[in-house]
């Protein structure tokens, strides 16, 4: 028998620095980037966003992965058939899967693994508590696993990438009174790439290749990734000019991707992607309680400047990328910026005539969010609001959005498929059953936009989906649950010899290092 939080840290980053010592960030085989956000978890019954996901994916592998196209591919199994009626999947794994201890990886780790997932019922459980009950998934043999849906699922194959595979034997050894949760917070009992190096939590992360991994490597492999914490530009330009960075976050200033790009190590490298920019608008609190007042909102934004100039992207004019093509609302305008307009929907609102109190929350530290909210409030104080920022770091952000009450009125949040469907951009943002996460701070809780979700989830028939989502799309911008920003173009400022980045339609698969590489000698 055998998974945003945010701080400011000029200082942590320092710290990190003088950890790592005099070392060749820059050489063949070492990445040093910095990222913006602090790792919460890596216990992949735990892991939630973005960062969390940047280690999971190379510390675990899962059944399948997902590549730049959000094709499903195997991983540690090598194939999977799926029964006519779409409610029995089984997968075959790998006869030479393997954990990083050197032990195979056999079915009744993935039974382990998914038992505990449902058990803890935090991170991706959500995913699957409703289509997998206890002992759904059993183990025909020891290499072949089999999942018995409750129910049709449309998306089932898709989520699949999220159940990252455990150690069973490792992770009971140490399991304690928590289900291991204690022990796992701390270490790695998976078959991925690469192994837990040190932790520095809130300061930095450091992982190294596993050189007997069973997929094995390509040439240049990437031995060591250093992630230090910081989303300080002086600092970022700092660790770039010594030599010490190899890779940015993608949320950099424009300047800072700039000042890297002229010094002549860096590329700066774009990608379009599925992930979205919202203003996420609380439907439940005073004033954005009133869907004239949401309208006056996103009326009252100069989406031009936003993406043009403050934080480049591409349009968005519903809930869902245009990325996701076959299931679009095209006939949806884009929305435009009309301050006229924007006073007579306030006009029309229950708070009319009186100065409209707002509170425009932010991740605190990100400076185009800064921009960008400040911006918003000259314009909203046009036509009779009176603004309050609040920026907030990331963890607390997390916190706030549990309950409605403590959620602010209107919040900037970037959020992309969890999984490569467009169920995970309606479910998780939008349904009642995913309230109280920083992914669904409108609270929405509509029984119809339910019904819809819930519909398109419970048929195969892809045409049939395309209909409910349209309809949905439209339902969301009616209700203006949101204020659509934009689509978001990736960037990073990447040394010139390392190869690999390309932006997949999953969490953030796109920094699994196994699929990058040192191209110079």
């Amino acid at each position: 028998m055998k998974q945003h939080r945010f701080r400011a840290t000029t200082a942590l980053a320092a710290l990190a620095l003088a950890g790592f010592g005099a070392t060749q960030a820059s050489a063949a085989n070492v990445v040093t980037m910095n990222t913006v956000q602090i790792f919460g978890t890596i216990d992949p019954a735990k892991i939630s966003d973005y960062t969390d996901y940047m280690a999971a994916v190379n510390l675990y592998d899962g059944l399948v992965t997902v590549d730049g196209k959000g094709n499903l591919v195997p991983e540690l199994a090598e194939s999977w058939t799926v029964s006519d009626d779409a409610k029995e999947v089984v997968f075959k794994i790998r006869d030479d899967a393997r954990f990083s201890d050197g032990s195979p990886v056999e079915a009744s780790d993935v039974v382990y693994s998914v038992e505990r997932l449902l058990r803890i019922n935090q991170g991706p459980a959500n995913l699957f508590a409703d289509v997998l009950a206890p002992g759904a998934v059993s183990a025909v043999d020891a290499k072949t696993v089999k999942f018995t849906l409750s129910k049709t699922f449309a998306p089932f194959l898709t989520t699949v990438p999220a159940i990252m595979i455990l150690n069973e034997e490792v992770v009971r050894a140490n399991e304690g009174s928590d289900d291991g949760q204690t022990w796992l917070a701390t270490n790695v009992a998976g078959a991925g790439a690469y192994t837990l190096k040190s932790w520095d939590r809130g300061a930095q992360m450091t992982i190294v290749r596993n050189p007997d991994y069973y997929k094995g490597f390509g040439e240049g492999p990437i031995d060591e990734v250093r992630w230090i914490i910081t989303n300080d530009e002086s600092t970022v330009r700092s660790l770039a000019a010594s030599g010490e960075l190899t890779m940015t976050s993608q949320f950099q200033s424009p300047e800072t991707y700039k000042a890297l790009v002229d010094m002549g190590r860096f590329n700066l490298v774009k990608e379009d992607t599925s992930t979205a920019f919202y203003l996420k608008l609380n439907t439940k609190v005073a004033p954005t309680d009133d869907v004239h007042i949401r309208r006056a909102i996103a009326l009252a934004t100069d989406y031009a400047t936003i993406r043009e100039v403050i934080f480049p992207g591409g349009v968005l004019s519903t809930p869902l990328p245009k990325a996701f093509a076959d299931f679009h609302a095209d006939d949806i305008p884009e929305p435009a910026f009309d301050l006229e307009a924007a006073k007579a929907e306030v006009a029309k609102s229950k708070y009319a005539g009186q100065e409209i109190p707002i509170t425009l929350g932010y991740v605190a530290g990100t400076k185009f969010e800064e921009e960008i909210s400040l911006l918003m409030q000259s314009n909203l104080e046009q036509i009779g609001f009176k603004v309050t920022q609040q920026a907030d770091p990331w963890n607390r952000i997390t916190e706030i959005a549990t309950k409605v009450e403590t959620t602010p009125a209107a919040s900037q949040i970037f959020f992309g498929p969890t999984y490569p469907s467009p169920d995970s951009m309606f479910f998780t943002q939008y349904h009642s059953k995913a309230a109280g996460t920083w992914a669904s701070m409108e609270w929405v809780q509509d029984p119809e936009i339910d019904a819809m979700i819930d519909e398109a989830r419970g048929t195969g028939d892809v045409a049939k989906q395309a209909e409910i989502y349209r309809k949905l799309q439209h339902r969301l911008v009616d209700m203006q649950t949101d204020v659509f920003l934009l689509t978001q173009t990736v960037q990073h400022a990447m040394d010139k010899c390392l190869t690999g980045f390309a932006a997949v339609p999953m969490q953030s698969f796109d920094y699994d290092f196994s699929r990058y590489s040192w191209t110079c000698k």
